[in-house]
């Protein structure tokens, strides 16, 4: 009887430990009622990327009850392994069909694209509009007025890949400088204090143009493509694992007026963080951030 009763101790205690195993925890975050609710966001260092992004961690945490959404800054090849791998649950800042269009091939059908969140998007070479050529087959003209350089961004953009195409078929005889966002447009700045010629990799959506008078040059070759679309990418699973976020990001539209606003804002109060100029923002676009959480 001693001996039955210790087995069946030992059956109970093993029942507990094999119950309290079985208890499942949710590896992204998610909706676990239990705990908190978190959230990966992955961004690039580009204008209109900081600003979507921290909107985005406002929102999630203001108006859908996140509790921690953390924000995660890095070049587009590795956040699109991230994406891919499980790592990252979004990035908001995927130009399609051209600039990020190698990496949809290789990760497409590991990550989940939620559709666009602005249109006419926009890349190319841009100068000041005081610089007298207009297109980039007019480059090697001035070579010495601009030094031979091209000023540009993190290697691993589209932007880049996409500038040493132009450079091989418009046989410019010109080098490309790789930097980030914060450094092509501090060079940008320091050219147009001193009304000297820059040429500098750009795109639109981008605060710079509101700021400054300034031009793309014309592609006639078509290196850059036409107008793109900037998606929101996610990872496999988060339609089903977080239908709310999926349907938030899916609805998530920006006008280039909206968008060009917000990355003023954010470049205006460079001594506030981010994320609260995007929150002062949305508190002020009630109606437009309560559209993109109703269902669709």
């Amino acid at each position: 009887m001693k001996k039955l009763l210790i087995m069946m101790l030992i059956g109970v205690l093993s029942l507990g430990i094999f119950t309290g195993c079985g208890e499942t925890s949710d590896v992204n975050g998610g909706n676990g009622d239990d705990g908190d609710k978190t959230i990966t966001l992955g961004y690039v260092n580009w204008a209109e990327g900081i600003a979507m992004t921290n909107l985005a961690k406002a929102i999630l945490e203001d108006k859908l009850g996140y509790d921690d959404v953390k924000l995660t800054m890095t070049d587009a090849a590795p956040l699109f392994t991230s994406l891919a791998s499980g790592n990252t649950d979004a990035f908001l800042d995927a130009w399609l069909p051209v600039t990020h269009e190698s990496y949809m091939k290789k990760y497409g059908d590991k990550v989940e694209d939620l559709g666009y969140n602005f249109e006419n998007a926009k890349i190319g070479l841009v100068v000041p509009s005081y610089v007298d050529i207009n297109s980039i087959e007019d480059l090697n003209s001035m070579k010495d007025e601009f030094d031979g350089k091209i000023v540009g961004i993190d290697s691993g953009a589209g932007i880049m890949s996409a500038s040493e195409n132009a450079i091989k078929e418009y046989g410019l005889d010109y080098e490309l400088m790789p930097g980030s966002g914060p450094t092509m447009t501090a060079a940008l700045k320091k050219a147009i204090d001193n009304n000297e010629p820059i040429v500098v990799t750009g795109w639109q959506p981008h605060w710079m143009f509101a700021k400054w008078d300034l031009k793309f040059l014309d592609d006639p070759k078509g290196v850059y493509g036409e107008a793109e679309y900037i998606h929101t990418i996610a990872r496999k699973g988060l339609s089903t694992d977080m239908p709310d976020v999926a349907n938030f990001l899916s609805n998530f539209l920006m006008s280039s007026e909206e968008l060009g606003d917000l990355m003023g804002e954010i470049e205006n109060n460079s001594d506030k963080d981010a994320v609260e100029v995007a929150r002062d923002w949305m508190n002020a676009h009630e109606d437009l951030v309560n559209s993109w959480i109703e269902e669709k």
